[in-house]
């Protein structure tokens, strides 16, 4: 199972099926004849020259002459690992040189949806990375887990953060303000919520349901960003005032402050 793990990671950056399975045979059994790598790999001997010959070529392969037999060794793993690393954090940087230089004027109005939790966090991650003067989050702490080391960096850096959080605090980073009926939203939403504006250019929103189910968008439409904007700003005032009149709006509006938040009534108990 782990091989084959480390066979479809090696897949993942680029390398054949038969490419990663004679490099990884190769890292478990070396010095080895192209027949011994062709039987540890289950690569056919008809296709094993080919194959060390474009491992060769890519570097990652090495052969040396041994009891008259060509034997192979492989390139060690942190080596390959740190070079490969290296190559294409290089190629990256260029290839956004590149791409800015003729990419047209972006269309602020598009709204980019989002429909991956791993793709939802990574755009979270990357916004958070790139504020450069306040955050403004509403999240549950499944989320802030994941945001929790940069979050603490981008505080060290002196970003302004204000957190919206939904059910128990377990970091305090930034100025926190915890709703008191995480349950009741939970259970109207379907799902945790996820909303992120980063220096009041772009906006981040997400419903996270069972099984980490996503619906979720992304933008820098102006509009977009303000109603995000709003939408936590707002969930803060209550805050505020909940904190500080919480007996007087339970009497008034009932328990979870039902009538309060019935938009579609004007009521109190009293």
């Amino acid at each position: 199972m782990v091989v084959n793990n480390i066979i479809q990671k090696l897949m993942d950056i680029g390398y054949s099926e038969y490419e990663a399975r004679a490099y990884v045979a190769l890292v478990r059994s070396n010095p080895a004849t192209a027949y011994e790598i062709a039987r540890l790999s289950g690569i056919p001997t008809s296709k094993i020259y080919e194959v060390l010959a474009r491992l060769a070529d890519k570097g990652v392969v090495s052969s040396i002459d041994a009891d008259t037999k060509k034997r192979y060794v492989p390139l060690p793993p942190d080596e390959f690992i740190e070079g490969r690393r290296n190559r294409l954090e290089t190629t990256l940087d260029l290839l956004k040189e590149d791409l800015a230089s003729v990419t047209a004027a972006p269309d602020a109005s598009i709204v980019w949806n989002i429909n991956d939790y791993n793709f939802l966090m990574e755009k979270a991650s990357r916004m958070v990375q790139g504020a450069r003067s306040n955050l403004l989050i509403s999240c549950w702490h499944e989320e802030i887990d994941v945001l929790k080391e940069r979050l603490v960096r981008k505080k060290r850096e002196g970003v302004r953060m204000a957190l919206v959080h939904f059910g128990n605090i377990q970091h305090q980073i930034g100025k926190i303000f915890q709703h008191p009926i995480e349950d009741t939203i939970y259970d109207e939403k379907g799902g945790r919520g996820l909303v992120i504006v980063a220096d009041s250019r772009e906006a981040l929103i997400g419903t996270v349901r069972e099984g980490n189910l996503v619906e979720g968008a992304w933008s820098r439409n102006g509009g977009f960003v303000t109603l995000a904007e709003d939408y936590i700003k707002h969930d803060i005032y209550v805050m505020k005032i909940v904190y500080r009149f919480d007996g007087q709006l339970k009497k008034r509006f009932g328990k979870k402050y039902a009538k309060l938040r019935d938009v579609f009534h004007d009521e109190e108990d009293i």
